[in-house]
């Protein structure tokens, strides 16, 4: 089951949004700010992607924090930070299953999605 994860008014998660929708490909959309986050999940995110990846360095939120929380959102101890502050997190994140990617390129989904 693929599953895309972002929030609504995102205009990238938008784009991910109708190219999935225009292919009819079958995914399940969860939002950060409706449907929350869990530690677990994210920490495996952190794990498989980086944190590195993973943080927004280029959100409002992350601009928002102190340093202190700029350090934290950056190491091993970031996920309850990031459940906390959802939209740090690079969107949209695509879990095809099998893998994570973050963004959206039209081409990379493409290739991700083969079937």
């Amino acid at each position: 089951m693929i599953t895309l994860y972002g929030i609504k008014n995102c205009d990238t998660v938008k784009k991910a949004r109708k190219w999935l929708d225009e292919r009819n490909i079958d995914y399940t959309f969860h939002d950060f700010r409706v449907d929350g986050l869990d530690t677990e999940q994210v920490e495996s995110w952190l794990s498989e992607l980086g944190a590195d990846a993973v943080v927004n360095k280029r959100s409002t939120t992350w601009k928002q924090l102190t340093e202190s929380q700029k350090e934290q959102a950056l190491s091993d101890d970031a996920a309850a930070l990031i459940c906390e502050n959802p939209t740090l997190i690079k969107r949209p994140l695509l879990d095809t299953g099998e893998s994570r990617h973050l963004g959206f390129k039209a081409d990379n989904y493409q290739l991700w999605l083969q079937s």
